[in-house]
């Protein structure tokens, strides 16, 4: 398997888009690697982007994503509140939202939800992230869930032990307002974790998986 790898002996500062829909979604499908990334490389920039949370989940959104980008170089956060539930009905506001973003932040990677995700605000950003960013690497992140949408992801960012329980912790603790939800378990997290492991060989047993449509190399 051919691997690819960040140099973190250089300056060079990596700028990455974080898009999600709901307060805890990019925690969940990409937290692993954005703790990685930030721990193994020098300079980080990182634009945090929630799309559709108000009260209370608008408070651990925000403390969420300060917990996560602590050693971020540079770090803005955003949290919009688009109407949870109803993303394809106002599309149009939020396409003005994306093209609003693509004018003041040019990304070198972006992470967004899975394509064929089956939850209609998950699948609508993963749409727009395409029609407006056409030019940046994009990665699909995966969140497990009821509707049974998981599919075969191409892409494998290897994880320890160390990072996934960090990840898992943070989430817990942030996120109080959905602990009595079923799926919103440390055994649930950790499972995802080992079986994306389990696929791509990880040499210590865990890995958040990707779908990478397409690359140029």
């Amino acid at each position: 398997m051919f691997k690819l790898n960040f140099d973190n002996t250089n300056d060079i500062t990596y700028r990455l888009l974080c898009l999600g829909a709901h307060g805890d979604d990019i925690e969940i499908g990409c937290g692993g690697t954005i703790l990685r990334f930030l721990g193994e490389l020098k300079c980080v920039e990182i634009y945090w982007v929630v799309l559709g949370v108000n009260g209370q989940r608008k408070i651990e959104a925000k403390k969420s994503a300060n917990l996560f980008l602590k050693d971020a170089k540079k770090k803005k956060v955003i949290i919009k509140t688009f109407r949870d539930g109803f993303f394809p009905y106002i599309g149009a506001e939020i396409k003005e939202y994306f093209e609003g973003l693509k004018q003041v932040y040019s990304p070198d990677l972006i992470f967004t939800h899975y394509r064929n995700d089956l939850h209609q605000d998950h699948r609508l950003i993963s749409e727009l992230t395409w029609n407006t960013f056409r030019d940046h690497l994009i990665l699909e992140y995966e969140i497990l869930k009821y509707d049974g949408d998981l599919g075969s992801p191409n892409l494998f960012v290897h994880l320890d032990a160390r990072i996934c329980q960090r990840k898992i912790d943070y989430i817990r603790n942030c996120f109080k307002s959905q602990l009595s939800r079923s799926w919103f378990t440390d055994d649930a997290f950790l499972s995802m974790l080992r079986v994306r492991g389990v696929e791509s060989n990880a040499p210590e047993k865990y890995s958040e998986a990707f779908y990478c449509r397409k690359m140029v190399f």
